[in-house]
């Protein structure tokens, strides 16, 4: 076991990897230790990405209208949250979408759409938005997050240049016939590893909240450090009203921001984001984060709403930080209660995920 958090540090930028039963300790840490656990994960995260903060951009293709179970989505089979859907949108609307995004610092674009997997003609749909959009932003990243692929269609993917390839392992696989029935938590595994093998950057990283215990936290972490992940996005749930999840507050600020040093710990030379839910459970953590985290998402996410895009590159000048990607000098773009120990116990801090009501599927301007 390490001396201290420094002492972690050193060892992990020596190469020396921190075990489970490690995590697991750095997991419990008082708050009033907070700050030197986070300086630790803190000088990992420069020593692998600097000062600079890649700026991520959602536009969800399609909305709603999924056939899976999932209990912590809005977007689910029966779902009685009152969220926009949509079918597909067109390649024109989506690079439409997309342009919001990048025009306020999004190096990476991540076109998403809900449902099962793809069938070969949506993935076409996907391929042509993917041409456009490169057509006329030949440097941006693009990032497919389209559910279980079939065999064949990742290689479609990579061919068209879709760059990386999103599917969450979400939790542990001993959790995860707790959130899902629809499909299997190997079935996510099988997706990863189809992208990979045709050449995609592998995104796979987390929901936390979902009354998984720490073990099967730290469980979930070293599932994703061995699956390799390049990206790891950390999603703090949001309990939308009319899924089974509604009413499930188990995470502080405080405990979000140890979840970060220790995925950081835990995979120090990996892109992690602090993703969905952020605003909602660091608050006013989320600069604190940063010194932790090196991506994030601009703006809106797939059914709620973000803090205001302008506010979120305010927030990483402010903490110091410059947006990966931006000329040196140049300004920032400018568009548009601690964990309680039983994880079934309600956390009630009285807050609601805010509908999507502007963006893609609408006839609002989205948040960039």
């Amino acid at each position: 076991m390490f001396k201290n958090f420094n002492d972690l540090a050193d060892r992990t930028l020596n190469g020396e990897p921190v075990t489970p039963e490690e995590a697991l300790q750095l997991l419990e840490t008082s708050d009033q230790d907070m700050l030197d656990l986070v300086a630790a994960a803190a000088r990992l995260r420069r020593e692998h990405f600097g000062m600079t903060v890649k700026v991520n951009y959602l536009v969800n293709l399609k909305s709603g209208l999924c056939a899976e179970d999932c209990g912590y989505c809005s977007q689910r089979l029966n779902s009685g949250a009152g969220i926009l859907k949509y079918s597909w949108l067109t390649p024109e609307q989506a690079v439409e979408q997309a342009q919001h995004g990048i025009k306020g610092g999004a190096s990476r674009v991540c076109l998403v759409a809900s449902g099962r997997g793809p069938s070969n003609r949506e993935v076409n749909t996907v391929t042509q938005t993917v041409e456009a959009l490169k057509e006329q932003h030949p440097g941006v990243e693009v990032c497919a997050c389209l559910g279980l692929l079939k065999d064949g269609q990742a290689e479609t993917l990579s061919d068209a240049g879709v760059d990386a390839y999103n599917h969450n392992l979400n939790t542990a696989e001993s959790n995860y016939e707790s959130i899902c029935s629809t499909h299997t938590y190997q079935d996510r595994v099988d997706t990863v590893e189809r992208a990979k093998g045709a050449g995609l950057s592998p995104c796979s990283g987390l929901i936390v909240g979902m009354r998984e215990t720490d073990e099967q936290l730290v469980e979930a972490l070293f599932a994703l450090r061995e699956l390799d992940s390049d990206s790891v996005p950390v999603n703090f749930l949001m309990p939308f009203e009319g899924t089974p999840l509604a009413g499930t507050w188990q995470l502080s600020p405080q405990k979000c921001l140890k979840i970060l040093a220790v995925v950081r710990f835990v995979c120090p030379d990996k892109e992690i984001r602090m993703a969905g839910g952020r605003e909602m459970h660091l608050r006013s953590l989320q600069p604190l984060a940063l010194h932790v985290v090196n991506s994030l998402f601009l703006g809106d996410y797939l059914t709620s709403e973000g803090q205001a895009a302008k506010a979120d590159l305010d927030m990483i000048a402010d903490a110091g930080f410059t947006v990966l990607g931006a000329a040196p000098g140049a300004d920032a773009p400018t568009s548009s209660e601690e964990m309680v120990s039983e994880p079934y116990e309600k956390v009630d801090l009285g807050l609601e995920p805010a509908l999507r009501r502007r963006g893609a599927g609408t006839a609002v301007a989205p948040n960039a």
